[in-house]
């Protein structure tokens, strides 16, 4: 059950990134500064994209929370 709800957060990170590697391929930046800050977004979204995957993976694995 709980699945379903980290597969949508995971989607919507992936989503995010994209949507900013874009952008930043683009050269929508205005400057450099805020190209750092849009390289950090990117840092941080894959960063806990990478964390809810581990959850995820952490509550299957778990007698806990299997039905």
């Amino acid at each position: 059950m709980i699945d379903k709800y980290l597969d949508h957060l995971i989607q919507k990170m992936g989503d995010r990134v994209k949507q900013l590697e874009e952008g930043l391929g683009a050269g929508t930046a205005k400057d450099y500064a805020e190209y750092q800050y849009v390289c950090g977004q990117i840092n941080g979204l894959l960063f806990m994209r990478l964390e809810i995957a581990d959850l995820k993976q952490r509550l299957e694995n778990s007698d806990e929370w299997t039905n």
